[in-house]
């Protein structure tokens, strides 16, 4: 088993995903980066690459109505939307909070600051929602690309189990008459467990009422 940590893995996905937008300077074309520079086995380059790869399929097949949305998402959930609201709102009031003629366009309760607000909030709900919906797409897709290699996986140390346990069967090993290795060499359901996890689930439910 290769050891890596989570901070060396997100680092070099962070540089393969620079070094592919052209970021970091010297870089090969396309965004290759050398074995030399990376101290990471081949093998991890090829899982993080091919990370990279599917993050980059799932941005070309953005619309232009998605971008945007994404961009509007983007920027409303950073500092500099809330200080250009936190500016703009004072000067609002400090303007319209008086009796001067010339600038009460907006008297207090500030009914038209009240609508341009909720309109604002109307839209950015209806961007978040759009942005939210194409990541919950992607989380699904990724969900069931776990789950069928979870299922590829299981059936693989199944098959390499039952042939290990013939082979300590044939060659006399005492582990091989395990009682545990009968159950462990079946094959698991995915059906059932989902199932037998929703009928404990409903009995804990009914437990707490």
């Amino acid at each position: 088993m290769i050891g890596l940590t989570p901070e060396v893995a997100f680092m070099r996905i962070h540089q393969l995903l620079r070094a592919r937008s052209g970021e970091v300077p010297g870089a090969p074309a396309g965004g290759a980066v050398g074995a030399d520079a990376s101290p990471l086995p081949e093998a991890i380059e090829r899982n993080i690459a091919a990370i990279v790869a599917l993050r980059r399929q799932v941005e070309q097949r953005k619309t232009r109505q998605d971008r945007l949305a994404d961009r509007i998402t983007a920027l409303s959930g950073s500092m500099r939307f809330l200080y250009l609201h936190a500016a703009w709102f004072g000067l609002w009031i400090l303007v319209n909070f008086g009796e001067h003629p010339l600038w009460g366009f907006d008297p207090y309760p500030f009914g038209l600051l009240t609508m341009i607000v909720s309109l604002e909030a109307i839209f950015l709900s209806t961007f978040v929602l759009i942005s939210q919906n194409k990541m919950g797409e992607v989380a699904d897709a990724r969900a069931d690309l776990d789950l069928q290699i979870d299922l590829l996986s299981e059936y693989e140390i199944t098959r390499t189990l039952r042939l290990v346990d013939a082979m300590a069967r044939k060659m006399g090993i005492p582990e091989a008459l395990d009682p545990e290795l009968g159950a462990l060499e079946r094959q698991t359901s995915a059906s059932d467990v989902m199932d037998e996890m929703a009928n404990r689930l409903k009995e804990r439910d009914r437990e707490r009422e």
